[in-house]
């Protein structure tokens, strides 16, 4: 996808969180996002604006009611008088007003913010499902640590809280700023001089209201800090200890069979009560920090509601300000005092934050290291006009870096019926990945006939979720068969009762025995036809008559494609001219006739 998200992997946490950021603002969706940024940015400073306003009346408002003023005031609408109300009806009119268009501003700028959410959200989640699905990624990880855990939370969750988190805090933070801009300007003005003798010494300090609400916040704010520094850690560690107790789960749904003939529920209960024990200290955790930060935020907030009045009270009983004045030097101080305390209030809110960030960054970091190896990787890939499949590799290894088979030079001309043999752990499978160009841990060169239509099936087929019909037709899109042609091949399978729920949506690889899998992956085949065809223990639930069946089925409706297997049964030789036999011993591998 254009502008995809990178993160640099030596650059620090601002840098690289930066940079999940900025990509959606240059996208190919830039003038919407700033569009819609602008005018809830608008809206923010509005709301601001009509808050000042609000303050304002409170000082008109209050000294009405302590004069008890019910003086005649004009209604104005551009300069034109219309009629006349008392002072506290028109007070109270003008309220209306300032609290109907409040609403409407906040109303429309969280309305207008969630729509630019779901937006940055849906580029961001396309975007990092491109990444990992290109290059492989989503295979590569599985490979090798490159510490990054269920990344399948990453993109749902992790995707969703991160833009979340971001256009909330980084927003709540423009409109505190602007808050305390404007209150403090009011504060200012309304607080007026006070007088100190120190040292004998008359100090006036203009503003002092200004001055005791920064010191207020600032104090608030440090402590914050250091009570809740260690919830960052703590709340990184949660959503991995979640994640991965999610992630066991799932692992217990997936191979549900297996474990139960086994009878490993025991087994698989004690790592899920291991799992979860982790949670369960971690949130221990979570809830003590988060304790300690109440504690003081609690106090914090209460003093906060008569500390401006303690403040403003000896100029007020001093008759250097109004009732109404008291009114309004509270509220200011209260925006002021709340703007400073922004990051006491939000402060748990950033941790989650920054954890969420890290997880993010750390899979870009990932993805990014992928792509690199990608480019760098040792095996070249080529589509040329060439017939044959030649694989060249001057060493195949495992992810360890033992080496499986060293000058490996194979050559599979078009048409060719190849048997590859060998010992069990000899590398057979790691030699098909090769050759499909999935195994980063080979060098040389694997040179593919250009527009060649190729299939691998392994020994576990995969069916997406879905209908039957669309797991029958897989690779291929839903609908690139027609109905004759689906059930002409279940019949040729062996597998007529599955006809009539070819519309079925069900969890396909839990309601079907591996060999009805494995005979709906020889279905595929016969309706896909690829010019080249490879089975990896693909019939080995099979028995030897469907086997036979499955392999003469392809041999007779594929006539000219070339067929590579890996296979255990002797009888499957039949099929095939030729042996690839890899020698454990040697790390060598060579072509037989099948005579030799």
């Amino acid at each position: 996808m254009e502008n995809s998200v990178v993160a640099a992997p030596q650059a620090g946490f601002l840098k690289k969180t930066w940079r999940l950021i900025w990509p959606y603002f240059r996208s190919t969706e830039w003038k919407s996002a700033w569009a819609l940024l602008i005018v809830v940015i608008g809206l923010s400073l509005a709301g601001v604006y009509v808050a000042v306003l609000i303050n304002s009346w409170y000082g008109d408002f209050y000294n009405a009611l302590q004069k008890k003023d019910l003086t005649l005031t004009p209604v104005t609408i551009a300069g034109h008088e219309f009629f006349t109300l008392n002072l506290f009806f028109y007070l109270m009119g003008k309220f209306t007003l300032l609290a109907f268009l409040s609403i409407i501003i906040g109303v429309y700028r969280i309305y207008l913010q969630q729509v630019l959410e779901i937006r940055w959200r849906r580029w961001m989640t396309h975007c990092l499902i491109d990444r990992w699905l290109g290059n492989r990624a989503y295979y590569r990880l599985q490979l090798r640590d490159y510490g990054t855990d269920n990344p399948e939370q990453r993109i749902e969750a992790d995707v969703a809280s991160f833009v979340g988190d971001t256009l909330a805090l980084s927003l709540s933070l423009l409109r505190n700023v602007v808050n305390l801009v404007s209150f403090a300007i009011v504060l200012w003005g309304l607080s007026g001089p006070v007088s100190l003798m120190l040292a004998g010494m008359e100090i006036v300090i203009p503003g002092y209201m200004l001055w005791i609400a920064i010191a207020y916040a600032l104090v608030g704010s440090v402590v914050t800090f250091l009570i809740g520094r260690p919830l960052v850690p703590a709340n990184f560690d949660l959503q991995r200890f979640n994640a991965d107790f999610r992630f066991r789960m799932t692992r217990i749904r997936e191979n549900a069979e297996s474990i139960a003939l086994f009878t490993g529920e025991q087994r698989e209960r004690d790592g899920l009560e291991v799992s979860f024990l982790r949670v369960w200290h971690n949130y221990w955790r979570i809830m003590i920090l988060s304790k300690r930060l109440n504690w003081f935020g609690s106090f914090y907030d209460q003093l906060a509601i008569v500390f401006p009045l303690l403040v403003a009270a000896p100029r007020y009983f001093a008759g250097s300000i109004e009732f109404g004045v008291i009114f309004q030097v509270s509220n200011a101080f209260g925006r002021v005092q709340d703007s400073l305390s922004w990051f006491v209030t939000v402060f748990q809110s950033l941790a989650s934050w920054k954890a969420t960030s890290n997880r993010l960054v750390t899979f870009a970091d990932a993805l990014g290291q992928i792509e690199h190896e990608a480019q760098q990787q040792d095996l070249s890939i080529e589509q040329r006009g060439s017939p044959a499949i030649l694989l060249t590799a001057s060493d195949i290894s495992v992810p360890t870096g033992r080496t499986l088979m060293r000058d490996a030079r194979i050559e599979i001309a078009p048409g060719d019926k190849m048997l590859i043999a060998g010992p069990s752990g000899s590398g057979k499978t790691t030699l098909f990945r090769v050759l499909a160009g999935l195994w980063p841990f080979a060098k040389g060169s694997l040179t593919i006939p250009k527009g060649a239509r190729i299939l691998f099936l392994s020994q576990k087929p995969y069916l997406p979720l879905g209908t039957l019909r669309e797991a029958v037709a897989f690779p291929a899109r839903p609908g690139a068969f027609s109905d004759v042609e689906v059930k002409a091949v279940l019949e040729d399978v062996r597998l007529p009762q599955l006809i009539t729920r070819l519309d079925e949506t069900d969890n396909w690889s839990m309601s079907l025995s591996v060999g009805e899998q494995q005979r709906i992956a020889i279905a595929r085949v016969l309706l896909n036809k690829p010019d080249w065809l490879f089975l990896d223990e693909a019939t080995s639930a099979l028995d030897e008559e469907n086997e036979a069946h499955a392999y003469t089925l392809v041999t007779e409706r594929l006539p000219h494609a070339t067929l590579v297997s890996i296979a255990h049964r002797p009888e499957v030789a039949r099929y095939h001219r030729q042996r690839l036999v890899i020698d454990p011993q040697a790390k060598s591998v060579r072509a037989l006739a099948m005579t030799e």
